[in-house]
């Protein structure tokens, strides 16, 4: 596991959110209620970027799109595809329910770091 250098911590303060790219990918750095989480910058059922998402009271992350909602800790899909009502049940059908990739972060010499395979 490579750790990157994301951002240094006095830049990064609680509510703020980051985006960057790590080789082909890109990541949303979130500061919420005192943790640092790190996933992916895209939804995994339509390719929305979530660095505009809803954050949940109990850590969860909603897709602006179809409102697909993932667990920050885990990635786990907590509802898939559910909007617009009726809709986006056909919708959620046409991509099997997938998590959202998260990444481990630390804070260390005054920077966030962020851990890539």
């Amino acid at each position: 596991m490579n750790w990157v250098k994301a951002v240094s911590q006095e830049r990064f303060p609680e509510g703020a959110r980051h985006v960057m790219k790590i080789g082909d990918r890109e990541i949303l750095l979130i500061h919420e209620r005192g943790k640092i989480y790190a996933v992916d910058n895209v939804c995994p059922h339509m390719g929305q970027r979530l660095e505009e998402a809803e954050m949940t009271d109990d850590g969860f992350i909603v897709c602006p799109r179809h409102r697909s909602t993932f667990d920050l800790l885990t990635g786990e899909v907590k509802a898939w595809a559910p909007w617009p009502p009726g809709v986006g049940r056909v919708l959620g059908l046409f991509s099997k329910a997938k998590p959202l990739p998260v990444l481990d972060t630390r804070v260390e010499e005054g920077a966030i770091w962020v851990a890539v395979e």
